[in-house]
């Protein structure tokens, strides 16, 4: 967090995963006071979104969930991020479980968004579009990265971009998920001239993990200022 500050960044995207270093749903639901004070301690960076991953199944998943909305409501943070179904998950059955997500949201008044990720339900632009048609409130986490680095040839998500609701920005190519800053074939400026063009007015989130031998503070302050140049 204090490199981050020291980059002159505002705000900062939080994962709670089983596998995360700073919070996980676990402890979300079972310490919710807690959860309260790690959530506070950002060294004054505001928490823009939560990036859900609960490994829990069935009513345990729910109650989870439940518990990370309350404490979203808490630390006023209006957006979560929740990955969609794996390839071969039956649709009338995701439908059924993002409606669930987004019903329990909803009474916190938070906005829940389907990450775009290779090798899940929403990795296609058109399976996106008819979960989003048949979910009432559910929104887009776009991660471009996701429709350019694929097997089959890089795929269009311009249909989507009414639901856009959080977006994720790295540098990728076609074999490479991430690359440093500049090596890749993501178009900034035509991905905010997309986003400009459906009002978007939320946040952009650099999703970068660090590359080995790389200096990551210097990668993050490039993006930074690319990011700024284009807005």
């Amino acid at each position: 967090m204090e490199k981050l500050v020291d980059l002159e960044f505002s705000n900062v995207d939080l994962t709670i995963s089983e596998k995360s270093k700073h919070l996980k749903p676990s402890f979300v639901v079972n310490d919710p006071d807690g959860a309260l004070e790690v959530c506070r301690d950002t060294q004054r960076l505001n928490l823009s979104n939560f990036r859900i991953q609960i490994d829990a199944v069935k009513d345990e998943h729910y109650r989870q969930f439940e518990a990370i909305c309350k404490l979203a409501k808490a630390v006023k943070v209006s957006s979560l991020t929740v990955p969609s179904g794996e390839l071969g998950t039956p649709f009338n059955e995701e439908v059924e479980h993002l409606r669930e997500l987004v019903a329990i949201a909803a009474v916190e008044g938070i906005v829940v968004s389907m990450h775009t990720q290779v090798g899940c339900l929403s990795e296609d632009a058109d399976t996106i579009k008819v979960l989003c048609d048949n979910v009432k409130g559910l929104g887009v986490t776009l991660d471009p990265s996701h429709f350019i680095c694929r097997e089959d040839s890089p795929a269009n998500y311009e249909k989507i971009l009414s639901y856009v609701r959080h977006v994720y920005l790295r540098d990728t190519t076609k074999a490479e998920m991430q690359v440093r800053v500049g090596q890749g074939e993501v178009e900034y400026g035509k991905v905010i001239s997309q986003l400009e063009s459906v009002h978007y007015k939320r946040a952009l989130t650099i999703h970068m993990p660090p590359l080995p031998d790389v200096d990551q503070m210097a990668e993050m302050r490039k993006m930074r200022l690319l990011m700024e140049s284009l807005l």
